[in-house]
């Protein structure tokens, strides 16, 4: 990773036209060529940006003028441009070039190989405690399996009622109504299969959006607003001694 403090100035051209006028940024890039440019205040997202696959040229302009001076001849008025960071898309004609007029500081980082995020309440934490306590979907109900199949992609979890009828439940941490969508294409297609039928629908989440609620009740479907904390903290139940 190079991070670079510097006086500067951007223009992108390609499939959009944008520019940055001159004032103080830092500048990211990547190992894989990326180059971000970020304000100090503001979004968290960078002012402009290229990513990869790009490739990246460090070009001096030939001013005549020694780094630190301002240009004051008539025709240019303004600080003198030390280097040119220009950027190109290898899959596009996208440009990002950056003048860079002073630098603060340029410093190079070893920041190895990244793990990744480890998210914790995800669908899959959702889905596994659900299936481990699948009574939350009422007294005497039974787990067949988690990402039971169907032709058109797994369900999260196929089980029976208490009265032996199969339910099938989408699980998501925020529901919406993509979700209730998709419930709806695994119940039709379940309740084609005369061994199946008559399948049930539950569409389970952390939150689910009062639209989704209307649309899912419509169908049939119960929700199931699922408390990851307090599942969470009942997984272990059988270890503890209150």
């Amino acid at each position: 990773m190079r991070i670079l403090v510097a006086d500067c100035s951007a223009e992108y051209s390609g499939r959009l036209n944008a520019s940055l006028p001159f004032a103080r940024r830092v500048l990211l890039i990547k190992a894989d060529n990326s180059l971000l440019i970020f304000s100090e205040l503001g979004s968290y997202k960078p002012l402009n940006w290229m990513t990869a696959p790009c490739t990246i040229r460090e070009i001096v302009p030939d001013t005549g003028v020694r780094d630190g001076d301002d240009i004051t001849d008539g025709e240019h008025d303004g600080p003198v441009p030390q280097k040119v960071l220009r950027v190109t898309a290898d899959k596009s004609s996208d440009i990002l070039e950056v003048t860079l007029y002073h630098v603060y500081s340029d410093e190079s980082y070893d920041l190895g190989v990244d793990p990744g995020l480890v998210k914790d309440g995800v669908e899959d934490h959702l889905q596994r405690y659900l299936a481990e306590q699948i009574h939350r979907i009422g007294e005497g109900a039974k787990l067949v399996r988690r990402e039971y199949p169907t032709a058109i992609g797994p369900v999260d979890i196929m089980a029976l009622n208490a009265d032996g009828e199969h339910v099938a439940i989408e699980i998501k941490r925020h529901g919406g109504i993509d979700g209730v969508e998709q419930l709806t294409r695994y119940c039709e297609l379940l309740n084609r299969d005369p061994l199946l039928a008559p399948v049930h629908g539950i569409f389970a989440a952390q939150t689910i959006t009062p639209q989704a609620r209307v649309l899912a009740e419509d169908r049939g479907f119960r929700c199931l607003i699922l408390d990851y904390e307090e599942m969470k903290g009942t997984e272990d139940d059988s270890l503890r001694l209150f």
